[in-house]
């Protein structure tokens, strides 16, 4: 007689696809909205993109039940800072402290996998990218979730910043305008949502800039 084990994981991966475009004084997140299981879809209407102070969003693919236990954590520590500080957090410290809550939880790692956008403290779009565990790097742009493997080839290509490593260092925004960069981030939702069966039916994009935040919506395929 076989010997039978069931395996059962702490994680589930719900799909879904993240992008983060920075400009010279913008910042465009966006993020479709369906949140799936296997080949079944939980709900079409899930927002990804949370906003963590005015000048900084989160969006985040992954295990969605791990992602809002993040999200409520980041949510309660800027709070804590904002009592201390008496003002709100930047971008930047924003990223360094999501740096520092995924680190600590590096041996049980929450199973996000997270995009920060905003505007640092001289205006200028900034963008971070994270793996699982914290590391993390400032960069023009990013993808992040099941359709990243199809959208960050699109963007390189399109957007390819120089390499930190160059001296004498330069600016890690994208030479887009604005309404350039909501387009191509467009067309890169419009082309994985005809590959990647985890992404789709509507996307939610996020504008931030120095008039504050905009949202769009616009649909995607539902098959």
């Amino acid at each position: 007689m076989t010997k039978q084990q069931a395996n059962w994981s702490p994680y589930d991966n719900n799909g879904g696809t993240c992008v983060a475009v920075a400009g010279a004084d913008y910042c465009v997140i966006a993020a479709d909205t369906r949140m799936s299981t296997g080949y079944s879809i939980l709900t079409r209407d899930y927002s990804k993109i949370f906003k963590l102070a005015d000048k900084c969003l989160m969006a985040s693919s992954g295990f969605q039940a791990d992602v809002r236990a993040l999200q409520k954590v980041l949510a309660a520590r800027h709070v804590t800072y904002q009592h201390r500080h008496n003002k709100q957090m930047s971008c930047p410290a924003m990223a360094q402290l999501l740096s520092n809550t995924l680190y600590y939880k590096r041996f049980f790692p929450y199973y996000a996998f997270n995009v920060l956008g905003g505007l640092d403290n001289e205006g200028k779009g900034c963008v971070f990218t994270y793996d699982a565990v914290g590391s993390y790097e400032r960069i023009g742009y990013s993808s992040q979730g099941s359709g990243a493997t199809l959208m960050t080839p699109f963007l390189d290509n399109q957007l390819k910043s120089p390499s930190p490593l160059l001296l004498p260092a330069k600016d890690a925004v994208t030479p887009l305008s604005e309404p350039e960069a909501i387009d191509l981030v467009k067309t890169c939702f419009a082309s994985a949502t005809e590959r990647d069966i985890y992404t789709g039916d509507k996307m939610e994009i996020v504008v931030l800039n120095a008039n504050g935040i905009r949202r769009e919506y616009i649909e995607l395929r539902k098959d």
